[in-house]
């Protein structure tokens, strides 16, 4: 009797089990199995294509491997498979000889595998979306699922994290843990990343990007998710940078944290973005600052699967840190950045050596580096990756049936018992569905249509400034600077200084004035190479800070500083050398942009070395301007009183958020005469109260009632009042017949310029635009400028352009830059025609 009952619970079980395992499979097949003729009007446009693309979706790979892992699960739940399929050979990750110093609680098992399912099926849809031409991202994060239980290492409210574009699962964990979102609602947010979709969080429907919408509690201490770019390696200067800014910012800010609760910067790359100058270089300013001990909490983390999409990396992340780091037990190394080595596919493994590394980094304030390894990529780069091109047809197939998501799942049930495999195929279904009405769903929402949207965030909104008024701007043509300090007591203005002069004291002034203002730079502590600096760092210790000379690092630390609260003013010494800095340049300028105005890197970089000089050669007095990109504010000032009030505008933008460069003319810092010996070009310095700011839209004129005008900017204003002068005693033209406007910024028309042109007082005279920078393409902005006035119709007949001349400045020469003659020419050609 007990055997008969025994054998009809076992009949009913398997009955229970054929039921379930019929209904998974029905519900598997059925997502595909519909004829175009079942379509329904009604039906999403997604559903429409795939029902319409079925035989082609079946035959991707991912597919393939995603029906091989149902089978797989349903077998080991004791459900027999309903079609044939392959047989997963599964080996679960063995437990390390020296065990786990940390190990994961069920719960946490639990979430990793959800992150891990989930990667997983997105990754999946996300081609299925591709192919039927909704989808636009394709590049797969499998493989490397099971670094999903990284999250548990570091703490959601106070770490900050920027991931690589395959390590989705982590994030997935680190937005669970957070608590503030549901598991459906971090997929639907994913799910409108690949659709572009205009309610994606992270950027607004114009990327597919890692990260989450910012949390004012967690971001504005430099805390939060990171987005980061598809530029190779991009997120690891900035990390650093947050590092640094972390203790500056506490010290500022008088921020007393519990060592618990000291940041940690986290940042991942791919084996192939080692290679890359960004890695290298804030590899490099880490180890710098471990040997300086400097406080620099950043943990690096580097998961190696052996090839950067067809270029085989064998092995070389692990010689390269290997041979060149200290171990674990030798921290005291000056140079040394420990390295923790962990099997990237077990999550215990990943879990504890993450650990480890981010108690030393927080213990510390040091770097360490975390080399995730045993990681084996499947499906190819992206869905463009053409992998039979220079892989084996069996290397292929044999990474695509690595299924490290199965392994996980194995790990769970027989080595932890976190849960059984009949849970796991109902929770990997579960998740499964959720992934497909997600991109179903994020498909049939907005997206990106109009141009006028992309133009309004790329900067965040311009700060109101009050214009000057026409007394303070406006001077005749033979008192150049009547109107300074106008609105003081004569009894209380100051004799008039160099604008060298000037700018120190209005650095000062914005540092005493604004306390989360920082200087850094390169020899910026004893002065700089143009004494600008001189004198602040006794003034304000600790907030005038050096760098090592590298610019990539020195931006990207800029951009961290900006994210933990701080200001920076940040020092490129010779504009050439803004070239060597040019790709991080361009990551803060597109920050705003690519977050929808939500993670803006707020400073002002002020580039000097440029224009005239004879020495340093073309190095050092490079004129061109040609990194001008959306989103940032270039301006360019001729003499003290206008860079004083210019820079206090400049800080108030940078406050705001916004990207302010200024350029400075060397030739003009310590420069008093404008004609013979009259210390026509020295300016008195102008209050702050009333009118002490320059808006970017003001701009200066010399000379009002002229027939003819020479538009310019920077050293180009002295040059042009030396033409005119010149113009008035060899060509007897009055100089009251020519006016001059001096033009400051340079990334879009002013106001002030459009006001003066509009007035048609130059119809019937003639416009020069005289621009420092070289002639050409691509390296002036004088030449935009005249475009968009063309375009409403605010130049006469007569205009031209003169520049300086296309090719480059040899040392100890001033044959090729913009002279008083290449003006006057210029001008007298113009106006004969």
């Amino acid at each position: 009797m007990p055997h008969q009952i025994a054998f009809s619970k076992m009949v009913m079980i398997h009955l229970y089990h054929t039921h379930r395992a019929a209904t998974l499979q029905t519900a598997l097949r059925a997502s595909f199995s519909s004829t175009s003729s079942d379509i329904n009007p009604t039906t999403g446009i997604l559903e429409r294509l795939q029902k319409q693309a079925q035989s082609d979706i079946l035959a991707l790979p991912e597919c393939k491997a995603r029906s091989d892992l149902y089978n797989f699960l349903s077998s080991k739940a004791g459900i027999p498979p309903q079609h044939p399929h392959t047989i997963l050979d599964i080996t679960p990750p063995k437990l390390p000889s020296s065990g786990y110093k940390h190990v994961l609680t069920q719960p946490q098992i639990l979430m990793s595998l959800d992150a891990a399912m989930a990667t997983f099926h997105l990754h999946v849809e996300s081609r299925i979306a591709a192919l039927c031409g909704q989808g636009f991202y394709t590049i797969g994060p499998c493989g490397e699922e099971m670094l999903a239980s990284i999250g548990f290492a570091l703490d959601p409210h106070v770490d900050a994290m920027a991931l690589h574009y395959r390590h989705l699962s982590v994030s997935v964990v680190r937005q669970l843990r957070l608590g503030k979102k549901s598991l459906e609602d971090i997929i639907l947010d994913r799910a409108r990343g690949y659709v572009v979709s205009k309610l994606d969080p992270v950027t607004g429907g114009v990327h597919c990007a890692i990260g989450s919408a910012i949390d004012p509690s967690i971001d504005d201490n430099g805390g939060g998710d990171y987005v980061v770019t598809s530029t190779l390696a991009s997120q690891c200067p900035p990390a650093v940078g947050r590092a640094l800014g972390f203790s500056v910012a506490d010290t500022i800010f008088q921020r007393n944290n519990p060592p618990s609760k000291k940041q940690v910067s986290f940042v991942t790359v791919g084996d192939g973005s080692i290679h890359n100058a960004h890695f290298l270089s804030a590899f490099n300013l880490a180890r710098h600052a471990r040997y300086r001990r400097t406080k620099c909490p950043v943990v690096f983390g580097v998961s190696d699967n052996g090839l950067s999409i067809s270029y085989s990396t064998d092995g070389y992340a692990d010689f390269l840190f290997t041979k060149s780091q200290s171990n674990p037990q030798a921290t005291k190394q000056r140079d040394g950045i420990p390295l923790f080595k962990a099997n990237g596919s077990d999550m215990f493994d990943v879990y504890d050596k993450t650990m480890q590394a981010t108690a030393y980094s927080r213990k510390n304030s040091a770097p360490a580096l975390v080399l995730y390894q045993a990681l084996i990529r499947r499906f190819g780069h992206a869905a463009t990756d053409r992998q039979h091109a220079y892989l084996d047809a069996s290397v292929v197939d044999r990474m695509a049936e690595s299924d490290v998501v199965a392994s996980g799942i194995v790990q769970a049930v027989e080595q932890w018992s976190a849960l059984t495999y009949s849970e796991a195929l109902d929770r990997f279904h579960e998740i499964g569905q959720v992934v497909k009405r997600s991109f179903i769903s994020a498909a049939e929402e907005p997206k990106i249509t109009k141009r006028d949207d992309m133009i309004d965030r790329v900067s965040q909104l311009m700060m109101s400034v009050p214009r000057l008024p026409s007394d303070i701007l406006v001077s005749s043509a033979s008192d150049m600077f009547h109107s300074i300090q106008s609105d003081v007591k004569p009894t209380e203005r100051e004799k008039r200084d160099v604008m060298r002069k000037q700018m120190t004291r209005c650095i000062g002034e914005a540092m005493e004035s604004n306390v989360n203002v920082v200087y850094i730079g390169e020899d910026v502590k004893h002065g700089g190479y143009y004494l600008v600096t001189d004198g602040l760092a006794s003034r304000f210790p600790g907030r005038v800070i050096d760098f090592p000379p590298d610019e990539t690092t020195l931006l990207g630390a800029a951009m961290g500083f900006s994210h933990v609260g701080l200001v920076p003013i940040v020092e490129i010494p010779y504009a050439k050398y803004l070239d060597c800095g040019a790709d991080m340049f361009y990551e803060l300028a597109i920050s705003n942009w690519l977050t929808n105005k939500q993670r803006p890197n707020g400073m002002i970089v002020r580039v000097q070395g440029f224009d005239k000089g004879v020495f340093g050669g073309n190095f050092h007095t490079h004129n061109m301007l040609s990194h001008i990109p959306p989103g940032v504010d270039v301006v360019c000032y001729s003499n003290g009183e206008d860079y004083v009030r210019g820079m206090r505008n400049a800080i108030v933008q940078a406050q705001s958020g916004r990207v302010v460069v200024v350029v400075d003319c060397t030739n003009l810092l310590n420069l008093r005469h404008l004609h013979s010996k009259d210390r026509g070009w020295e300016t008195a310095y102008p209050t702050s109260k009333g009118n002490g700011m320059m808006s970017f839209h003001d701009v200066r004129q010399f000379g009002s009632t002229g027939k003819h005008l020479i538009v310019t900017y920077g050293n180009g204003v002295v040059t042009a009042l030396r033409a005119r002068r010149q113009l008035a005693e060899q060509q007897g033209i009055s100089e009251d017949e020519i006016d001059i406007i001096d033009c400051p910024y340079l990334s879009d028309v002013p106001d002030g310029l459009r006001e003066i042109l509009s007035r048609d007082q130059y119809s019937d005279g003639a416009i020069l635009f005289a621009d420092i920078c070289k002639e050409g393409p691509g390296s002036n902005p004088l030449s935009s400028m005249i475009m968009a006035l063309r375009k409403d119709n605010l130049l006469p007949a007569k205009w031209g352009f003169v520049g300086a001349s296309r090719t480059y400045n040899p040392l100890g020469n001033l044959c090729t830059f913009l002279n008083e003659d290449d003006v006057m020419q210029s001008f007298l050609s113009l106006s004969k025609q």
